[in-house]
């Protein structure tokens, strides 16, 4: 479930291992990129960690990153 906090919408996805979390983070990438949209991450061995915000409107949550966000948890 995503969390909205400290201007940003944030939620921890673990995998079985890392292979499985990097192919996570590729399909992610692939659609963030597609809707200009970068997220900010962290991936350590099996766990990623992502926080949503629009630096264009001031680093704060807007229907872009609800959108992404639901398109993330899509691919989950």
């Amino acid at each position: 479930m995503w969390e909205e906090k400290n201007n940003t919408l944030y939620r921890k996805f673990q995998f079985k291992n890392f292979s499985e979390a990097f192919a996570f983070m590729t399909r992610v990438a692939l659609e963030a990129e597609k809707m200009d949209h970068h997220p900010d991450w962290s991936n350590v061995y099996n766990t990623v960690e992502i926080r949503l915000s629009t630096h264009s409107a001031g680093d704060v949550v807007t229907d872009k990153d609800r959108r992404l966000a639901q398109k993330i948890d899509a691919m989950v």
